[in-house]
């Protein structure tokens, strides 16, 4: 019984010495598995290959493009719409600090002549927070949308005198110089400052990105691109900067032919604003004592309220309708 134990185990371990060395698979087996593995990795080189050829696809490049663009915007909107820029973009010369301490002033001027006129505290309070926050801030940005609309309007011209000048001979840096002496401000201050800065040493496509911040126009956007594919690519500017000034004056002229064709809209979206606190005011004149309640009741002062509101919305949405973008 001892020999045949001892038979089996020797048997068995002969077997699994072979099958150790020799290899538990067979050579079809061996060979389908080095395929699969040579096919995994050529999966995984073929999936590299597949995504580097749609990293290079038109259409791949033009979603990372545009991907670029948004997040430059983003990044421009929120520098653009800072005090300082607003500041920059309405030509003033104050700075931030000044500005707010200024308000300050005027909101607890407002407030200090609310109180003595027979005004509750709170509506003091209310007035002197609409003259010291809000009141500044739309005089600031009236002043910079008035002469972004200058520079927008002259800036079109600027462009001819260089394609003008390049067409003539003299560098984009003299046309540049031209353009600050000949054209109207605020355009010919701006590109002064242009060309102070390409003196100075600093790149050309940054002086136009510092000039964007202080006139944030899709038109001012659009030559900093044509500069800079021309500087890197190469090209006839003359020629590029003249299709520009074509296109700029086709959005001009658009500009106006959609100014024209909603200027009733605009006529009518203003005289149905008016027309509610208008009639409020004669009917206050006429009649004191008729409107004397919606003034000294608290219901009044309710349905008052629900009126501005009401009133609010109304013209927003219509401002909405009537503004037009592009």
């Amino acid at each position: 019984m001892m020999v045949v134990l001892v038979a089996v185990l020797a048997f068995v371990t002969i077997a699994g010495l072979g099958f150790v060395f020799a290899g538990g698979d067979s050579g079809s087996a061996r060979a389908a598995k080095r395929a699969q593995i040579i096919a995994s990795g050529g999966s995984g080189q073929n999936r590299v290959r597949a995504a580097r050829a749609a990293a290079n696809n038109p259409e791949s490049r033009r979603k990372a493009i545009l991907k670029t663009l948004k997040d430059q915007d983003r990044l421009q909107k929120k520098a653009i719409l800072s005090i300082t820029a607003r500041l920059q973009q309405a030509g003033l010369t104050i700075t931030e600090k000044q500005f707010w301490i200024g308000s300050a002033v005027f909101g607890l001027l407002v407030g200090a002549i609310a109180l003595p006129l027979g005004k509750s505290p709170l509506i003091a309070l209310g007035l002197a927070f609409a003259a010291g926050l809000g009141l500044p801030r739309w005089v600031v940005g009236f002043m910079a949308k008035a002469r972004i609309k200058k520079f927008t309007e002259a800036f079109s011209d600027a462009i001819d005198i260089i394609v003008r000048g390049i067409k003539s001979g003299l560098p984009v840096h003299d046309c540049l110089k031209i353009i600050g002496k000949e054209c109207p401000e605020p355009l010919a201050g701006e590109f002064r400052r242009l060309v102070e800065n390409v003196g100075m040493g600093m790149a050309m496509d940054q002086s136009l990105e510092k000039m964007y911040e202080r006139m944030p126009t899709n038109e001012l956007r659009f030559f900093a691109i044509v500069l800079a594919i021309q500087q890197k690519t190469g090209g006839n500017l003359a020629e590029a900067l003249n299709n520009l000034s074509v296109v700029l004056r086709g959005r001009k002229l658009m500009r106006e032919k959609i100014k024209a064709l909603s200027s009733e809209a605009i006529a009518s979206s203003f005289i149905i604003g008016s027309l509610p606190p208008g009639v409020v005011t004669l009917i206050s004149i006429t009649s004191p004592k008729y409107m004397a309640p919606l003034f000294t009741d608290p219901r009044g002062h309710l349905m008052v309220l629900g009126a501005v509101v009401w009133m609010s919305l109304g013209i927003f949405v219509m401002r909405k309708m009537i503004n037009f973008k592009f």
